[in-house]
């Protein structure tokens, strides 16, 4: 009897997962991002981890892959990207407080807070959606299974339906592409302004 295909069983379940996700949600966030994008508000990216890399890739394509000529920009900064700074706060004050000390010298009501946490615990992403929602930001959630604690929090949560910590990292890459490819084609189709 042959032994069963870790590589089939992996695809196969991620697929399975992928086909399950909330494309009501998906287009919910969307929406969002292109009012941001309309108002020229600032878009703050957070997570821990891999999660972290996830932001630093999702700024990565806000900025450059929805760029349209002869339109605005998206204006989009991840939080793990400044070592220095993250680490003179962690050090200084606490590591729950690394993503809110940032923001404090920039959010401002009508900004976006996208916070990606597969566990949706994470005391730091928690903390900072906390403070962004005082100050009249939006808030995302990209998170794994069931949500923790940021589903309450977030004005948006997009779920990835699966237990397993690399469905959801997966899944919120994906989530990264067919957002930022979807905006830049509503871009192109937007009117120019006249301002």
């Amino acid at each position: 009897m042959s032994k069963p295909d870790p590589v089939q069983i992996y695809l196969s379940q991620l697929e399975r997962t992928l086909a399950e996700i909330s494309r009501d949600d998906i287009w919910s966030v969307i929406r969002e991002l292109m009012q941001a994008w309309r108002n020229r508000k600032q878009i703050f990216l957070l997570g821990n981890g891999g999660s972290s890399a996830t932001a630093s890739h999702m700024a990565n394509d806000l900025n450059k892959l929805t760029i349209v000529e002869g339109k605005p920009r998206f204006k989009a900064m991840a939080l793990a990207d400044n070592v220095p700074l993250l680490t003179a706060w962690a050090n200084d004050a606490a590591y729950e407080n690394i993503f809110v000390e940032q923001m404090l010298n920039f959010l401002q009501a009508g900004d976006v807070v996208v916070g990606i946490s597969c566990s949706g615990n994470s005391a730091n992403v928690v903390k900072a959606f906390e403070v962004a929602k005082a100050y009249g930001a939006v808030t995302i959630a990209f998170t794994g299974n069931t949500g923790g604690r940021l589903k309450d929090l977030a004005d948006h949560c997009i779920f990835i339906p699966s237990p397993h910590i690399g469905h959801q990292e997966d899944g919120h890459m994906i989530l990264d592409h067919v957002i930022a490819t979807t905006l830049k084609g509503l871009i192109e189709a937007e009117p120019v302004s006249e301002e």
